[in-house]
């Protein structure tokens, strides 16, 4: 039997009851209800600026008198900035391994969607992937659309570059303003030959950049995954959500992106500018729920141009980057556009008129004056213009050479008309061009892309005047056995050899009107028919048309009919003709492997580069890749001499 507790000890006994209850509560309704993280943190001659973001599911208002701030435990004073636009960068980080597979990553996708939708729309976001290697898919941008296709043409294989991913992160995000990651993985990394050392690596780019890690820890228990992905959060105030499924994902993903929302900058004022590491507390209330959020910050000055600057560490995991975007592209094509221009200038003698310039050869013929001199003859040197100084240097330069006469001679087989020193010009502006271009156009690597240019720059001229001479060439041996058939018709009408000529030059398409034109010309000064046509067929590189000489002179020689001689000539000509395309048909199987043979390594190189830049660059990072390339490169040439000879026919 119990005795009855007395009114008095009662009343005792629920005071002390309540006092009990209230002083557990008081230290719980003190904890801060609003989770809160100090990011960006910057020193300028006068403050010290940051930004708040708060994990709230509504916007959030800082109530700038509660605010206290101390830097390692001395107070400063703190104050709400009245700024409103935030400069804002976030990278989706997303794991594209095999073990995601495809039910993973229609999750991403979903979990993006998601993701976009809440994002403020002034935020840039872009992608970072790792499977196999690691790299930026998508530069940061406002396109959310752009974004979306990115993430859906993602499929699930290799391995997982999980360290080299964060590291590619944090180079991507060294601009200004508030810089933030989603990662989402589901295990360890299986790549790295060294996880512990590139784990801590790239724990301090992100420490050092200020860089946010919210961390989705996809499917996996894998304690070297979780501590991994707990130190990546944990080194600028991220935070690990777990996830079991697509549902759990798609909160994760959905609260990262209304954290966006919710930030807020501030303005620390110490008696001296931050430098170093410092650790910084900072207590308020926002919308009545009191926060504290605590970081230690490698404090640094703020750049001028605002950027911050870039942190010591390890290199950054790629080294070059192709340009993107119009602004590259735009300047390139105005550079050529103005190389186009100078060429034009170089190469044209004279901005007159068809009028003009018969005008200036009768004048030159009545006042016997020679119209064929040096551009910058009878001037000063301020008064020649600069395409004249420059066409007369390179005539000082090609003059001598022993290359020279061969390319004289394919200017003239491919009829265009430059002199010698405009051919300079024309080479000059062309490596400078090449030069430029590739700096512009390979802006990551200004040295490789002006080596490339450079090459590029250099042989391409030559390649082209060969290629046109060639084919000329080729029209005027295809046309010359009708040639010769008209001739023999014209002789047999009874004309001479020079009429016959005469109506060849007339009755003939280019540019074997315009050949024998010549040559006749050559014959009215008083050279010899058979040397006038010898002259053509060396100028043309022919063959065929020496052969054709060859008949003539024997013909002169032992007498005979000459029109039937030229018309057992083209006989053989037109006989001759169809052999060589018989076995260019013969041989067309060999020549296409051999030409895809040659471009499959050099396409596969490119595709690599923009696919898949890290591992093409162990070529030439590495020792061993440096000896791969060059005797890759050794034989490549070997290949390709050995080809051409295998299908070349000899005439």
């Amino acid at each position: 039997m119990t005795a009855a507790m007395p009114s008095g000890l009662r009343r005792t006994v629920s005071v002390l009851a309540f006092a009990v209850v209230a002083l557990i509560a008081t230290p719980l309704a003190s904890q801060a209800a609003v989770d809160a993280v100090i990011s960006d943190i910057q020193s300028t001659a006068d403050s010290t600026t940051g930004i708040l973001t708060f994990r709230s599911s509504e916007p959030v208002t800082v109530d700038a008198g509660s605010l206290v701030a101390t830097v390692d435990g001395e107070r400063v004073d703190a104050e709400v900035s009245p700024t409103t636009h935030l400069d804002r960068t976030a990278l989706l980080v997303i794991d594209t391994s095999g073990s995601m597979g495809a039910s993973g990553m229609a999750t991403v996708r979903a979990a993006t969607r998601t993701y976009l939708a809440e994002a403020p729309a002034d935020v840039k976001i872009g992608v970072v992937t790792f499977a196999d290697t690691a790299g930026v898919d998508l530069a940061p941008t406002t396109d959310r659309a752009a974004v979306q296709r990115v993430v859906d043409g993602l499929e699930a294989r290799g391995d997982t570059s999980l360290h080299a991913a964060v590291l590619a992160a944090a180079k991507e995000l060294r601009v200004k303003g508030d810089r933030s990651i989603v990662l989402l993985s589901d295990g360890a990394d299986t790549v790295s030959t060294n996880a512990a050392r590139d784990q801590k690596s790239a724990t301090q780019q992100l420490k050092k950049n200020g860089i946010r890690a919210d961390v989705v820890r996809f499917a996996t228990n894998d304690p070297a995954a979780v501590g991994a992905l707990r130190d990546f959060a944990g080194a600028s105030g991220g935070s690990v959500i777990p996830a079991a499924n697509a549902k759990d994902v798609g909160k994760a993903f959905s609260s990262a992106a209304r954290a966006l929302k919710t930030q807020a900058p501030f303005a620390l004022r110490p008696e001296a500018p931050l430098t170093g590491t410092h650790e910084i507390t900072i207590t308020g209330k926002a919308s009545g729920e009191s926060f504290t959020a605590t970081l230690t910050a490698d404090v640094r000055a703020a750049a001028a141009n605002g950027t911050p600057p870039s942190s010591s560490g390890p290199p950054p995991l790629r080294t070059f980057a192709v340009a993107t975007g119009p602004t590259p592209w735009i300047a390139a094509a105005m550079i050529g556009v103005a190389i186009l221009l100078l060429v034009w200038g170089v190469l044209t003698p004279n901005w007159q008129t068809l009028r003009e310039q018969r005008i200036a050869a009768i004048e030159s013929f009545v006042m016997q004056q020679p119209r064929l001199r040096s551009r910058s003859e009878g001037k000063s040197e301020a008064g020649v213009p600069i395409r004249d100084r420059i066409v007369d240097f390179g005539e000082k330069a090609m003059k001598g050479r022993a290359s020279t006469a061969h390319t004289m001679l394919l200017i003239n087989r491919a009829d265009l008309p430059l002199r010698a020193g405009e051919w300079w010009a024309l080479r000059a502006a062309a490596l400078v061009g090449g030069i430029v271009l590739g700096v512009i156009l390979l802006n990551g690597a200004p040295w490789l892309g002006a080596i490339l240019g450079g090459v590029l720059g250099f042989i391409i001229p030559p390649m082209v005047l060969r290629y046109l001479a060639d084919r000329r060439s080729k029209a005027f041996e295809r046309l010359l056995p009708q040639t010769m058939m008209l001739m023999a018709s014209s002789l047999r009408s009874g004309f001479g050899v020079s009429q016959a000529l005469d109506s060849v030059a007339k009755d003939s398409s280019e540019p074997i009107s315009k050949e024998f034109s010549r040559a006749l010309a050559e014959t009215r000064i008083g050279t010899d028919i058979a040397d006038a046509l010898d002259h053509m067929a060396v100028r043309m590189g022919s063959k065929s048309m020496a052969m054709v000489v060859m008949a003539f002179r024997i013909q002169r020689e032992v007498g005979g009919n000459l029109a039937e001689t030229l018309e057992t000539t083209a006989k053989t000509l037109r006989d001759r003709e169809s052999l060589f395309r018989q076995v260019a048909a013969l041989s067309a199987e060999g020549r296409l492997s051999a030409a895809i043979l040659i471009a499959l390594p050099i396409c596969l190189f490119v595709y690599m580069w923009f696919v898949s830049y890290d591992y093409l660059s162990l070529l030439w990072t590495t020792a061993v890749g440096i000896l791969m390339l060059i005797g890759g490169a050794v034989l490549m040439v070997v290949g390709v001499i050995w080809m051409r000879q295998v299908i070349r026919i000899e005439a």
